[in-house]
């Protein structure tokens, strides 16, 4: 059964049975409230008729016992004449001296010598009575004694209350039809009811089957505050989630398939080179150069696959391991960087420059190294032979706050409003080579991209490099700025965080050490 039905149903019963409840209470409240009137009126009457009878046997008792019975009855009479009631007059032993017949017709209703038995048990000055059903209805049969004479005396009033409970059933009749007509106007109002406390709960259940059908835009527009809102507002923000989360997937997804067609294709023109060569070896006869030259094209395409297939270990194994950082010497990152990159600038004519102020980072140094060394390779591979380029690293200095706003000046080292100054270290590296269009700066970081894809194959790059050092960063909780021009060269500007907490238990770099040296390709400043 559906929500609606089941609320419908449980406010039609508890209605149902609070009108009978409260319908019967008011009418067995009016009947006992008439049957008691009845019987104070029953009450009055034998009290009156007991006091008639008592003042006319004392009016003629001087005449004797039997004169001032009968002026007693005669007394009563007259006054029982004027009322709907019935009286009888008893003695002790049965005798009746008034209302023979009417003792008749009360003796098949009820047990008189039980009533008297009743009245003997009972204090003085008090009367009892009955309800009983005869031939013409419900009566209602009082008793009392009186003493008069030698002789206790037993007077008996019967009064016919039947129409109290003609009364009472016509009640009940018009109630039910009442009771009805309330009932099937309630029945209206409990569905109209139910339908509109429910209507929220149909409206979010069509939203879901929308979204389940596909329609990821539909949400809740109840916003009412209370217990339905507070569950409407939950789902659109359940709903918002688990879309975001959909499209994250589906981004990832893409990501992935976007990476292995990439990848594939990548591993396919060094394959197919591989290939081709090694099979015009193996079916051709060649002369010593163009043997010497397959060779030689079989050895760069494979080393190409070997640089690959580190270049993938390195992201997949970043992606899976717990990063662990350890305070790191800037001047140590200089000397290694130098020791590496400084016979490729020779062999190129670069004249190359390294210079990092003393300072402790935090991090891993083979991840940094790597970060740096694909910068520098990358920028010695844009300079070609003859260029320019240059690594700096610095504290990075907060600006200084001021009523006007002042411009850094050229070369100042900035760092965003509200920084503290020396929390962090910048690295900048400038070259002055081909530099990269401004449409394609926001995609390096795919994997596989290359703006020149001819010079980076021929070169043995495989466009991976920047997507590695992106990671780095976001590993080190760094950040990198990049700004480029065609023809003229491109700046990379990297933040990372300095170790401040460990900063004490670390030796101070000499005046030896901080002086620097001069290499043949630049200065390496350690």
């Amino acid at each position: 059964m559906r929500f609606t039905g089941k609320l419908f149903l449980w406010i039609m019963a508890l209605v149902t049975a609070a009108f009978i409840a409260f319908g019967m209470w008011m009418l067995n409240f009016s009947f006992r409230r008439m049957l008691e009137q009845e019987r104070e009126q029953a009450g009055q009457e034998i009290r009156m008729f007991q006091y008639f009878l008592e003042v006319g046997f004392q009016a003629g008792e001087e005449y004797g016992e039997v004169y001032a019975l009968q002026k007693a009855l005669e007394s009563m009479s007259i006054n029982v004449d004027r009322t709907e009631s019935n009286c009888i007059v008893l003695d002790g032993e049965g005798t009746c001296y008034s209302g023979q017949q009417q003792l008749g017709q009360l003796s098949s209703m009820v047990d008189v010598t039980e009533m008297i038995l009743r009245r003997d048990a009972v204090g003085d000055n008090n009367y009892i009575w009955q309800i009983c059903r005869g031939e013409q209805g419900y009566e209602l049969v009082s008793m009392c004694t009186s003493r008069m004479g030698e002789k206790t005396y037993y007077l008996l009033i019967s009064r016919n209350i039947q129409r109290i409970y003609d009364s009472r059933t016509d009640t009940i009749r018009q109630y039910r039809i009442m009771l009805f007509v309330l009932l099937t106007v309630a029945a209206v109002c409990a569905w109209a009811l139910a339908r509109y406390l429910t209507s929220p709960i149909r409206k979010l259940g069509w939203v879901t089957k929308r979204i389940a059908a596909g329609d990821l835009t539909r949400r809740s527009d109840y916003h009412r505050p209370d217990e339905v809102g507070e569950l409407a507002e939950s789902f659109n923000l359940m709903a918002d989630r688990l879309v975001e989360q959909m499209r994250e997937k589906e981004l990832e997804a893409k990501r992935q398939e976007d990476f292995t067609a990439a990848f594939a294709h990548e591993l396919k023109t060094p394959l197919t080179s591989i290939i081709g060569y090694a099979q015009m070896l193996d079916t051709m006869d060649l002369g010593p150069e163009d043997h010497r030259m397959a060779s030689h094209y079989i050895f760069a395409q494979g080393k190409r696959l070997e640089q690959l297939s580190h270049k993938l270990l390195e992201l997949v194994s970043m992606e899976k391991q717990d990063f662990g950082g350890k305070p790191i010497k800037a001047t140590v990152l200089a000397e290694n960087l130098w020791n590496t990159m400084h016979p490729i600038w020779d062999s190129r004519q670069v004249q190359g420059s390294i210079r990092m102020e003393q300072a402790t980072l935090w991090g891993d140094s083979d991840l940094l190294l790597s970060l740096l060394y694909n910068l520098l390779d990358n920028a010695t591979k844009a300079v070609g032979e003859k260029g320019r380029i240059s690594l700096e690293g610095r504290r990075i200095r907060a600006r200084k706050r001021s009523a006007a706003p002042q411009k850094p000046e050229a070369g100042e080292w900035t760092e965003e409003k509200g920084a503290v100054s020396g929390t962090w270290y910048g690295i900048r590296i400038r070259d002055n080579g081909r530099g990269i269009p401004q449409e394609e700066i926001d995609r390096i970081t795919e994997p596989f991209y290359m703006v020149d894809k001819s010079r980076s194959r021929k070169e043995g790059g495989a466009g991976l490099g920047m997507s590695l050092c992106q990671r780095i960063l976001q590993l080190h909780g760094g950040s990198w700025k990049m700004k480029s021009t065609l023809g003229e060269g491109t700046e990379i500007l990297i933040r990372l965080p300095l170790d401040f907490q460990n900063k004490s238990d670390f030796p101070q770099p000499t005046k030896k050490e901080a002086g620097g040296k001069q290499g043949n390709g630049g200065i390496c400043g350690i």
